[in-house]
């Protein structure tokens, strides 16, 4: 159900705003009703939006450096340590990108030099203050002409790459300038201390990496910051929602709380400096939305916020889908195995991961074992178990338990429909109660029309000894039902026009109720492909197997397991999926499920 909401209308003075705001922040009860204001501080916000988003790119970088088989580091959270990280991070991959930069012109450098081979270039130098020409050329092979060692003292260096790698040593009247070929020009530095440079790089280099190793092992404070950026960015959106009044000199600000806590609240409001009235929610008011549901049905709430959260004049559905959707689970699903393995996994996942868990995780892992229960209670009409059928067996027991619960196919068949048709006429009384919540009786006058007459025939065709189809009784109460549906469909307008709504509303519901009622044949459907497929693994498993005793059982269980794996996967997907789709599509539409809704959120840190 949808808990009760109460309006807070608060006025403060403009000087007192923020300190009423802190306030607020701590009593953390109050949602704040927020709007945009052109004179909010926009500069602020988005200063804040931009470091929040530098931070959490920097958190993602950190956690794809971090060694998870690590121990966890020691150092508390820091929110100080982490506002600094994005810099860190930035100084480090500067350092990193010129050194990467630097690096790859000596890779080049050393490449272009390689061919020449090792040499000083300060041997060079003497030889050009002797007076001596030396250049350094690069021909191709079929090109180089044997007269240039003659008349410019050509010395081939290397080849490679069908090319010519060759110096010219000349003195006088001859330099080797005037020939029009790749010359390179004279290196200034050895291919040792190339390769020296390089090595030296690359540890700059890893050092750097290894410094943004090191810093990763800050990704609690670097958190914690982005937790305390995030709550400025929500104090923020949370100051301009206020609107001035009495020229800037008041500002107000709206806010929503559950009822329960407001004595908590008008206690701590009445030792602020700030005017507050409460009130009920008007018909037009936007009210957040907050679940107060048991146990057991709140565990289904994260799979009624799938969809849309109801609006805060509508009935909250998830009571009312939750043992629908749990029952259709276990025959989408309908293996015993596959039951208790979910509800084996889930629990000992409770079990060893309790310290490391969440509160949400643990109600997920709850919903799991649940939902395992339900399968192996559904898996007990077919008796699958990985594939196998317990009611073939030799157990007495379980050949005493099929002839007190075993379902054939077409019976299975029939469960289906017959759970489509319950889930529908239920929904049918929800659309009731949501029409005279809502908009009082007279709305609900057609849908009580179209009840009657869908239990009248239902229950003239099961029960003929009571009150035969088509009977007087039948008919009287017909005559009933088709009054309301086709004079109070639209109570207000013209009978003519109710009439000819009527219709159409007869038209769409006759059609739309017998699509809505086979689409439940997916729940019979799913279960029977999910046993065929885990039997056919089974008998692949049993066929090829060897008649080595030992190999064969290692290749039996192979097949076994990633068989099943598969169809684990496939299937229980399917039974998430589908009866969502049911939920969702059929069982929403029938109450006539608007949704909208906004999740409270109450303003604190």
């Amino acid at each position: 159900m949808v808990a009760a909401m109460k309006k807070f209308v608060f006025i403060s003075f403009h000087k007192d705003y923020n300190r009423f705001l802190y306030a607020l922040r701590d009593l953390g009860m109050i949602h704040v009703a927020e709007q945009d204001s052109m004179k909010a501080d926009e500069e602020k916000l988005q200063d804040y939006l931009s470091a929040s988003k530098r931070l959490g790119e920097s958190i993602k970088k950190l956690k794809q450096l971090h060694d998870k088989k690590a121990a966890a580091p020691s150092l508390e959270a820091d929110t100080e340590r982490g506002m600094k990280i994005p810099a860190g991070i930035e100084k480090i991959e500067n350092k990193k990108s010129a050194l990467n930069q630097q690096l790859l012109a000596s890779v080049k450098e050393r490449d272009s030099l390689r061919p020449w081979g090792n040499f000083d270039p300060e041997n060079i130098h003497r030889l050009k203050e002797a007076g001596c020409d030396i250049r350094f050329f690069i021909v191709p092979d079929k090109e180089y002409d044997p007269e240039w060692e003659t008349r410019y003292n050509a010395i081939i260096i290397q080849k490679e790459a069908s090319k010519t790698y060759f110096v010219t040593v000349t003195k006088g009247a001859q330099p080797a300038g005037e020939l029009q070929l790749e010359e390179m020009k004279t290196p200034e530095v050895s291919l040792d201390a190339l390769d020296k440079l390089i090595n030296s790089l690359q540890e700059k280099i890893q050092k750097q990496e290894e410094a943004l190793k090191t810093l990763s092992t800050e990704i609690p404070s670097a958190e914690a910051a982005l937790k305390e950026m995030e709550s400025g960015i929500f104090f923020t959106r949370i100051a301009r929602s206020a609107t001035p009044a009495a020229e800037d000199k008041l500002m107000l600000l709206q806010g929503w709380a559950p009822k329960e806590n407001v004595p908590e609240i008008t206690n701590y409001l009445e030792s602020q400096d700030v005017y507050f009235r409460i009130s009920d929610p008007a018909p037009g008011d936007d009210v957040p939305i907050k679940f107060k549901n048991n146990r057991f049905m709140r565990l289904f709430e994260p799979i009624a916020e799938l969809y849309m959260l109801p609006k805060y004049n509508e009935i909250d559905l998830t009571p009312f889908f939750a043992p629908f959707y749990m029952i259709f689970f276990g025959l989408s699903l309908g293996d015993i195995g596959y039951g208790l393995f979910l509800l084996a996994a889930a629990t000992l996942a409770q079990v060893f991961g309790k310290k490391k868990i969440a509160g949400s995780m643990r109600g997920i892992l709850s919903l799991v074992q649940i939902l395992g229960f339900s399968t192996m209670a559904c898996g007990l009409l077919t008796g699958g178990f990985f594939g196998f059928n317990i009611y073939e067996t030799n157990i007495p027991f379980f050949r005493n338990m099929k002839d007190q619960v075993y379902f054939d196919n077409t019976q299975m068949f029939a469960l289906s429909l017959i759970l489509g048709v319950i889930q529908i006429i239920f929904a049918m009384f929800l659309k009731i109660a949501n029409r005279v919540k809502q908009s009082g009786w007279m709305q609900a006058l057609s849908s009580i029309g179209w009840l009657v007459l869908l239990l009248s025939t239902m229950a003239a065709y099961l029960f003929p000894a009571l009150t035969p189809l088509g009977g007087s009784l039948h008919l009287v109460i017909m005559g009933l039902s088709a009054i309301l549906i086709f004079f109070f469909n639209s109570p207000g307008k013209n009978p003519f026009v109710n009439v000819g709504l009527g219709l159409w509303d007869a038209y769409n519901m006759v059609t739309g109720l017998l699509g809505d009622v086979l689409s439940y044949v997916r729940l019979f459907a799913l279960g029977l492909s999910g046993g065929i497929l885990a039997s056919v693994f089974n008998s692949l498993a049993l066929g090829l197997k060897p008649d080595n005793p030992i190999g064969g059982s290692i290749i039996f269980l192979l097949i076994f397991l990633f068989g099943h794996a598969i169809n684990l996967f496939m299937n229980v997907l399917g039974a998430f999926v589908h009866p969502l789709r049911l939920t969702f599509v059929e069982f929403y539409k029938n109450t006539e499920f608007e949704g909208g809704g906004k999740k409270y959120n109450p303003f604190r840190k």
